[in-house]
């Protein structure tokens, strides 16, 4: 005898029911982990535009060696002989003593080209993140020194303790695919 002419019943129809929606809502939850995976997860970032250097990204931060460090845009940088990012930019008395370095753990490193140009580097293990090198960079010079946060050391915290004490407003969420705002790309 044929199973085509047996009729079906209500165990076979309810059986195949849950079948295919247990198939059904598989892919469903399938096609909603591909939405979530695809979508942009968010990391925190400085704003080096707004950044005024206030230095609590120094003080502020919940790890013990802040997730914030100095970079240098070297497409930016006049490679000066007396750069205000590295001396005191007190106009009047600027001279090239180690006493007038502005870094206080000496994480900029300065060495020289040609007459009259020098190339300065960021030991980013030293730096602490002060923006002392910002702040004088910006004050006299292009502004080729910013504060960046680093995302190998960040914890990206839900609520960054440095962006809720930032004067300035500088600290927004990127997202992770783009987690770098350099500042002679703003």
């Amino acid at each position: 005898m044929s199973d085509q002419n047996v009729p079906l019943s209500r165990r076979q129809i309810l059986r195949d029911g849950l079948w295919t929606a247990s198939l059904t809502a598989c892919g469903a939850a399938g096609a909603a982990l591909a939405a979530l995976s695809r979508r942009d997860s968010y990391v925190w970032q400085i704003n080096p535009h707004k950044c005024i250097g206030c230095d609590r990204c120094a003080t502020h931060c919940v790890l013990s060696e802040s997730a914030v460090k100095c970079v240098h845009a070297y497409s930016m940088c006049g490679y000066c002989d007396l750069c205000t990012g590295y001396f005191d930019p007190d106009p009047k008395s600027l001279d090239t003593g180690a006493e007038n370095q502005l870094c206080p753990t000496g994480a900029i490193r300065r060495r020289f080209i040609e007459e009259p140009y020098f190339e300065f580097t960021i030991d980013e293990k030293l730096c602490i993140g002060c923006a002392k090198c910002v702040v004088g960079c910006s004050a006299f010079g292009n502004g080729s020194l910013f504060l960046q946060i680093r995302h190998d050391r960040c914890l990206n915290c839900n609520e960054c303790a440095i962006a809720r004490v930032c004067p300035s407003q500088a600290f927004v969420r990127v997202p992770s695919r783009q987690p770098y705002l350099m500042k002679d790309q703003i």
